[in-house]
């Protein structure tokens, strides 16, 4: 399974010179908890960072700076790691636990943000495949308990 198969196409983006008050607004609005950071560039967005509501209560207001003086190019988390959309799921999930990555934007192969993959959406899928196993060995207990009486 590849990562485009299983994203969130559906992704809140700000630019670098967006003010963090504007940030949190977007956050609560779209209730997301980071916002992908992007340049706007000919051929689509390109992320190049991004910023966690975590980012913003611990690195800024919780030091008194306001919000309103910080954009999100000074907040955001340096060293931002992509997957393609090809990049296989689980050594994509390799690669974010080694890293210590819990959000990763999604990009095609000209760096064009195309959505983001997060530990929640992980947690979900691998719940669905959970509940698909058990239901596949009750399944089969039944069966088997049917075909003793």
């Amino acid at each position: 399974m590849a990562l485009g198969e299983i994203c969130n196409r559906t992704v809140v983006v700000v630019t670098r010179g967006t003010r963090l008050d504007e940030a949190a607004r977007l956050m609560r609005e779209h209730h997301v908890g980071s916002l992908v950071v992007v340049d706007e560039t000919a051929i689509g967005r390109r992320p190049v960072g991004i910023i966690t509501d975590r980012d913003i209560v611990i690195e800024v207001a919780a030091m008194g700076v306001p919000l309103a003086t910080v954009t999100a190019e000074e907040a955001m988390a340096p060293d931002l790691m992509t997957g393609l959309v090809t990049d296989p799921v689980w050594d994509t999930v390799a690669r974010m636990r080694e890293k210590g990555v819990r959000r990763l934007p999604v990009v095609d192969r000209d760096g064009v943000l195309q959505g983001i993959l997060t530990v929640d959406d992980l947690l979900e899928l691998l719940t669905e495949h959970f509940d698909g196993l058990v239901r596949t060995i009750i399944q089969e207990q039944t069966k088997e308990a049917r075909s003793r009486r």
